[in-house]
């Protein structure tokens, strides 16, 4: 098997919008082949939201006055489980935050429950998440020069046209050459 340099790869610095793609054999359960979507990234932390862990819950089971809304609920990451956030494509929701173009970080969700109680909005606008993936001050910066993560622009068609259980293939398989090669990795090496 022919060895990838990552940290050759990893040369650029993460940013809002940024995806971050689990190295190959990264042990951790919480975020074995993750996609996280990196949605904030400042001196003092970085926030973002595992974009490939559906959970077997639906929005109008876990939120009381949501209704006929079957949005499916991701685990968002292992930072404060009982917390809901949402990225979103409609920018007409109040105090949400941009992110890349057509994406969009959390709002109102008051003006959101009576969006999708309405119709306004439909499920296929929507990733809920709950919990986060959360890093201090320079702690990812350190993951990457540990080579934990490989970086990457994000695109809204990862976020709502790609199905969770190969995002993290497809990702790898687009962006091409050693990239693309590291796809087909075997989960556990020992394997191989």
């Amino acid at each position: 098997m022919k060895m990838v340099n990552l940290r050759k790869l990893n040369e650029k610095k993460p940013i809002k919008g940024s995806l971050l793609l689990a190295e190959p054999f990264m042990l951790d359960p919480n975020f074995k082949r993750a996609v996280v979507f990196l949605c904030e990234k400042q001196k003092s932390g970085s926030v973002g939201f595992i974009l490939n862990r559906p959970m077997p819950l639906k929005l109008s089971e876990a939120v009381e006055d949501i209704y006929n809304f079957d949005a499916q609920l991701y685990f968002g990451g292992p930072v404060q489980t009982d917390t809901l956030h949402f990225i979103h494509n409609v920018p007409a929701l109040d105090g949400c935050i941009k992110i890349i173009d057509g994406l969009y970080w959390g709002g109102n969700f008051e003006a959101l429950k009576t969006m999708i109680n309405s119709g306004e909005v439909q499920p296929e606008n929507f990733r809920f998440f709950l919990g986060y993936s959360g890093w201090d001050m320079s702690q990812l910066d350190s993951e990457l020069q540990e080579n934990s993560w490989i970086l990457c622009p994000a695109k809204a068609s990862y976020v709502f046209n790609t199905k969770p259980d190969i995002l993290w293939k497809q990702v790898l398989k687009e962006m091409g050459g050693d990239y693309a090669m590291m796809m087909n990795f075997p989960e556990d090496p020992s394997l191989n």
